[in-house]
């Protein structure tokens, strides 16, 4: 059985999986839907949002792709944000986590088991692959591309359109180009 918190307001079209916690006023826009997901109070989904659906997991075998069970949660915490069209994909085993006060803008992709620390911003059609951890304060620029499994430091700021391959653990500006780099490198290449 799902819960709905006081004061939430759920649009036409909405589907809301069994289980799914819906804290205290949130909002969540026409024809979103919600699977194996906690979310906290004040949350706002925009139009077309999808939470909590299998991640890309699958197995190599000779006969084909396996597909790797999806057993985890989307958890959501209070006063985020999720931009139209956004999705985010259910943990493989342990959960997908989005702290509180994060905004995430339209088209953006987190893949499974991908944490977001607190206020970080990310701008429309940024992709994050399987299990890669973003710190606390970043701002992520549009359609950049993170890695699957590497650590993004706290206070780390990426320009538009960089593919990001490796864990960043200074903060500061880096920037677009393939990989990304720090910006003082790009502007010097």
């Amino acid at each position: 059985e799902s819960v709905i918190g006081d004061d939430a307001l759920i649009d036409a079209n909405v589907v809301i999986g069994p289980g799914v916690q819906i804290g205290e006023a949130c909002r969540i826009g026409a024809t979103a839907t919600v699977s194996h997901a906690i979310l906290g109070a004040r949350v706002r989904f925009y139009p077309g949002v999808r939470v909590g659906q299998d991640g890309f997991g699958f197995a190599i075998d000779p006969s084909g792709h396996i597909k790797v069970p999806q057993l985890g949660r989307v958890i959501i915490g209070d006063d985020c944000e999720i931009g139209a069209n956004t999705c985010i994909d259910r943990g493989a085993i342990d959960n997908t986590r989005i702290a509180d006060n994060v905004i995430i803008d339209n088209l953006c992709q987190i893949g499974h088991n991908v944490e977001i620390g607190y206020g970080t911003a990310i701008a429309g059609a940024a992709t994050f692959a399987g299990s890669t951890k973003i710190g606390k304060y970043c701002i992520i620029g549009g359609a950049s591309v993170f890695n699957g499994h590497i650590e993004i430091c706290d206070q780390v700021t990426v320009t538009g359109m960089a593919m990001v391959m490796r864990s960043i653990t200074e903060p500061g500006l880096y920037s677009s180009g393939i990989p990304a780099q720090s910006n003082k490198e790009w502007r010097k290449t």
